[in-house]
């Protein structure tokens, strides 16, 4: 039996991001939420792509961006 892969994938701009640390330091908090199955943060760009396995919830991708110590504004 095979289960069939279900995933959304959304981009976010995130202000702030400077260098590889604070790549690490989003993608660490957006890994944490659940139904995250990957995420790519670019610094050089200040964009995000979170994969998830069902749409999330935007307050909850910004309080994780917060907690990286950066500010999320918007999807892109």
């Amino acid at each position: 039996m095979t289960a069939g892969t279900n995933t959304a994938s959304t981009v976010y701009q995130v202000t702030g991001m400077t260098c590889g640390h604070c790549e690490s330091a989003v993608t660490s908090e957006l890994t944490a939420l659940p139904g995250v199955t990957s995420v790519q943060a670019v610094a050089a760009t200040g964009q995000v792509t979170v994969t998830a396995t069902a749409p999330l919830d935007d307050e909850a991708v910004r309080a994780a961006v917060d907690e990286a110590g950066y500010e999320l504004t918007g999807r892109v």
